[in-house]
């Protein structure tokens, strides 16, 4: 299935009344600050290059961000320190990501999320989560270029976790705990994905110091590297800490803050 189709059926998606129900009212509410603004208001597709060799995925849609501008991590904080990350990285034709006509796209990277409507208080439900969960293993099967994936946050890295095994992936078991920069190699026949952990540029993160520019940076160099050299090779040095087409850009179908 193509990524298009695939974004076409996230935006039309059901699965989740309530919590359509959710972004709707918030769409209809909104923020002081957007009072302009015409909410998204709907399930948020990924976003990126159709030829990626990353993937990033998020926690969420903000209810003020993606919710708002329909685009992942567009319009809020986390992706205010997301997007000059890539761009400093290559990944990003811009570092400014406020609205899905601004121009940016993405160079070899697809972002998308383990949920994709923004849920009550940044936290999806399980059964919100598996509801999703079809979603994000068509986007992988939609990018065979893939070699790394970034996982923003523990639950992020929980679901690309179960993504790989769905896959038919093999890998250590015991290496697979998420801290951030830690690293793990999975392979299937002759095709390896590694898969870098990376807390999430969430305010609560960003603003505490817990995740730093270098450390965000750091993040993109060694995928950089794993490309570079090839994404088959060991890991395991690394896995110690370390220091674009889309729908919204029409406002019609077809085409995270989240918590770390």
């Amino acid at each position: 299935m193509r990524l298009e189709q695939i974004a076409a059926q996230v935006v039309r998606c059901q699965r989740c009344p309530e919590l359509r129900a959710y972004i709707a009212q918030v769409a209809r509410e909104k923020k002081r600050a957007h009072m302009g603004s015409d909410y998204w208001g709907k399930p948020v597709p990924g976003f990126g290059d159709p030829h990626a060799s990353v993937m990033l995925v998020g926690l969420a849609p903000g209810a003020h961000g993606s919710n708002r501008t329909g685009r992942p991590f567009t319009g809020d904080a986390s992706g205010d320190f997301l997007y000059p990350a890539l761009y400093r990285a290559g990944f990003a034709s811009q570092p400014n990501a406020t609205d899905p006509r601004d121009g940016l796209q993405l160079r070899g990277a697809f972002i998308t999320a383990a949920a994709r409507c923004a849920p009550p208080a940044n936290k999806p439900t399980p059964q919100e989560l598996r509801n999703c969960f079809p979603y994000l293993v068509e986007e992988f099967d939609a990018l065979p270029r893939l070699r790394v994936i970034v996982a923003l946050g523990a639950i992020a890295y929980g679901a690309v976790i179960k993504l790989l095994r769905e896959r038919g992936f093999s890998f250590d078991p015991s290496a697979a705990v998420f801290a951030h920069g830690s690293e793990l190699r999975t392979t299937k026949g002759r095709r390896t994905v590694v898969l870098i952990a990376s807390y999430h540029p969430s305010r609560q993160n960003t603003n505490t110091g817990k995740l730093t520019v270098p450390m965000f940076d750091a993040i993109f160099t060694r995928a950089n590297e794993l490309l570079a050299r090839g994404a088959d090779e060991d890991p395991s040095r690394a896995a110690r800490a370390r220091g674009s087409v889309h729908p919204s850009s029409r406002r019609e179908p077809p085409s995270s803050s989240e918590t770390p």
